[in-house]
């Protein structure tokens, strides 16, 4: 048994200490000034205020800007779970030729440079897709994020798979269950936490993107958009600050909610699946 020493324990703590503080104090620097009782930032800061969260929150051009965000998460979250899952599915559950090519097609695009892939994407929607009525707008927005937002459902679900023994399916099935009440009562609740963590993930992913949005937007404007618009103006930087800390609170929430589900759905498809087999059959009868 390996003794830690008292200096080795104070120096792994340190180092946490540290990573955390470069990681987040530039975050807390931000959220000190969304108090700061005038529009100029300075340092130390002459006052604390809250005037400024009443200002955001009758905000127009945030609020309204937050509705498209919001619309635009969810709409590519959903694109990205129909598409994401079936990938994965084709990947895990059959033989083919090229399988591992399309694995790697399929999870290219959250690497590659975002502005690269807003200039492709404005393209085609410009000169492509133009002549049949497809114009930049949210819709375009929701189809930009989806590119990205596939490779989180897919590596989800993709992980959940391999961990499901097929003979719970089969199981199932030789009960007397057919292939959707397989399906349903054994597959989709062993999937469901995956689904479920993935969603959040691609939510939170497409909820603060900034570059592909600003190729594919045209009129709309979403939340980082409008805080990138509005940063350069003096009057408006206090509020600026206050919806930037809320952007964060948003995008953490799903993220925690993902983990928790990753972390508790662990070790516990087996269990549930063995249950939901002797289900099915019981629906079929």
């Amino acid at each position: 048994m390996i003794v830690e020493s008292r200096l080795a324990r104070f120096l792994l703590r340190l180092g946490t200490l540290l990573t955390l503080v470069f990681v987040y104090l530039p975050l807390a620097v931000i959220a000190l000034y969304a108090f700061n009782k005038t529009r100029t930032q300075t340092w130390p800061i002459p006052g604390l205020t809250v005037r400024w969260f009443e200002r955001a929150i009758h905000n127009h051009g945030a609020r309204d800007a937050l509705l498209t965000s919001v619309k635009a998460a969810v709409g590519a979250t959903a694109f990205a779970l129909v598409l994401g899952t079936f990938a994965s599915f084709a990947v895990q559950r059959y033989r083919f030729f090229g399988r591992e090519t399309i694995s790697l097609l399929v999870i290219l695009p959250i690497a590659l440079p975002g502005i690269v892939t807003g200039m492709a994407l404005n393209a085609t929607f410009r000169e492509v897709l133009s002549p049949f009525g497809l114009g930049l707008g949210l819709f375009t927005v929701i189809v930009g994020h989806a590119t990205f937002c596939i490779v989180v459902i897919y590596n989800n679900v993709l992980a959940r798979l391999r961990r499901i023994s097929r003979s719970l399916e089969e199981a199932s099935m030789d009960l007397g269950a057919d292939t959707w009440q397989t399906f349903r009562f054994v597959t989709l609740p062993t999937l469901r936490t995956a689904l479920l963590a993935g969603s959040l993930l691609a939510f939170a992913l497409s909820f603060d993107e900034v570059i592909v949005t600003r190729f594919t937007a045209g009129s709309q404007e979403t939340l980082p958009l409008w805080i990138l618009t509005n940063l350069s103006r003096p009057n408006q930087l206090p509020i600026v600050n206050v919806v930037a800390i809320a952007v964060v609170l948003l995008s953490a929430i799903p993220v925690y909610l993902a983990q928790r589900l990753s972390h508790e759905a662990a070790g516990a498809a087996a269990p549930a699946g063995a249950a939901a087999a002797t289900q099915a059959a019981g629906a079929r009868q």
